[in-house]
């Protein structure tokens, strides 16, 4: 197939590989997507994207890094500035939103094999593990940071995974933002009972 005369320059190539892996990838899922296969859809040549993506594992990498960028910016426009349980919770509704409102791109970011050496990837994941880092040092100052940024994040990253795969109902986007928060709420305010002496 010929190459669109003169609309691809550099940037503009890699930003159209990533646009259509991502169109590819919302129709099919990740089985049918190879790198022949967006230059396809890109209308390129089929060795264009060879030029930005050494194989498929790279542009997965390139694809998963957007999608961190843009869970990123999604979470911090659900609450800019949380400071307490209920600012926690719906930024979890965000996220489980973010992943129901496109599953093939955070399948891609969190259970497809990508290039390992990608430093965009890599920066893109380390920003989202800062940002969870960071709202629950705003919520909980005292509390162990580590320990519990991961806790919150396997809590609401198990939510998203159990309504994407049907686990849990995500039919209707209300019932899935109460079951959500009461999950959130259930785990951060629990208190073990104590037994009268």
């Amino acid at each position: 197939m010929p190459q669109a005369s003169g609309s691809y320059h550099h940037g503009d190539l890699r930003a159209a590989c990533l646009r259509a892996a991502r169109e590819l990838l919302e129709e099919d899922g990740s089985a049918g997507l190879s790198l022949r296969a967006v230059a396809r859809r890109a209308g390129v040549s089929a060795t264009a994207p060879y030029r930005h993506y050494a194989d498929r594992e790279a542009l997965l990498a390139a694809v998963g890094a957007e999608g961190y960028r843009e869970l990123g910016v999604h979470l911090a426009e659900a609450h800019p500035a949380p400071t307490g349980a209920d600012d926690l919770a719906e930024i979890a509704v965000a996220y489980v939103r973010f992943a129901l409102d496109h599953p093939a791109l955070f399948r891609v970011m969190f259970a497809e094999p990508c290039d390992p050496a990608s430093e965009e990837r890599l920066e893109a994941t380390i920003a989202i593990s800062q940002y969870v880092r960071g709202i629950v040092h705003n919520v909980f100052p005292d509390a162990d940071q580590d320990a519990l940024s991961t806790a919150v994040w396997a809590l609401v990253h198990g939510l998203a995974f159990l309504h994407l795969d049907g686990k849990l109902d995500a039919s209707a986007p209300e019932a899935v933002a109460g079951q959500v928060r009461a999950a959130v709420h259930a785990v951060l305010t629990a208190t073990p009972e104590r037994a009268e002496a």
